[in-house]
């Protein structure tokens, strides 16, 4: 389990749903370690407050919504980045089209949750972030694992991953611990963390959402033209 941090994460909701906008802003009041200091129905308003002055000092996450009125959360994260380039955005949606998945993550996202996360999960996922990780709903991941395993042989190219290495990187995908792909692949733990530690330094990365742009980018995972949504959760 992934504990809350020892300072409050400051965090800025994008979220047209005013129900579930409660239910978050409840959900932090009651949690230690977490603070809501913005909340947003639209891209465009909480793109207003964060071009203001030291705004983005004040801001460590954005949990961002996809399905927003006018400006959609993909086109927001741009501009998300250039005046907030220190916060993390985790996108938090009910979308689990795949091409949702693939350019959320290409820009560098650094957690994707569907809505059907319980609130607990949504904080240990931000918890997760905050000490420079990455997380990926089951059901996103599965996905992009069962991508990796169906292209996996083509490998990436001049990046030189080792087959373990390719095992390690679906595995992550799949959003197993270090602990589970250990007794996954029946190696130890400190193996496992060499294999993390090669991989992220031959795809230049830092993170798994990274390594899986990565991927993308290098050939392995195969943008699909028309990619069939996944099913619903």
């Amino acid at each position: 389990m992934t504990t809350a941090p020892s300072q409050a994460v400051r965090i800025i909701l994008i979220e047209d749903n005013p129900e579930y906008r409660r239910a978050i802003s409840m959900t932090m009041e009651r949690s230690d370690g977490y603070e809501l200091v913005g909340k947003f129905g639209s891209a465009e308003q909480a793109l207003a407050v964060l071009q203001k002055p030291d705004a983005e000092a004040d801001i460590d996450i954005v949990l961002l919504d996809l399905g927003l009125p006018k400006m959609q959360g993909l086109e927001s994260m741009g501009w998300i980045e250039k005046y907030a380039p220190r916060a993390k955005i985790v996108v938090l949606t009910q979308s689990d089209k795949r091409a949702d998945v693939i350019e959320a993550i290409r820009q560098g996202a650094s957690g994707y949750l569907l809505k059907s996360s319980s609130m607990q999960e949504i904080r240990e996922a931000i918890s997760l972030v905050m000490q420079g990780g990455a997380t990926l709903d089951p059901s996103v991941a599965k996905y992009l694992l069962d991508q990796i395993q169906s292209h996996g042989s083509r490998g990436l190219p001049d990046c030189n991953l080792s087959a373990r290495e390719l095992e390690v990187l679906e595995l992550i995908s799949r959003g197993l611990l270090r602990k589970e792909i250990a007794k996954a692949l029946t190696i130890s733990e400190n193996t496992v963390v060499s294999h993390i530690r090669h991989l992220y330094d031959k795809l230049n990365v830092s993170n798994a959402p990274a390594a899986i742009r990565k991927a993308y980018e290098s050939g392995i995972l195969p943008v699909e033209e028309n990619p069939p949504e996944t099913d619903s959760v």
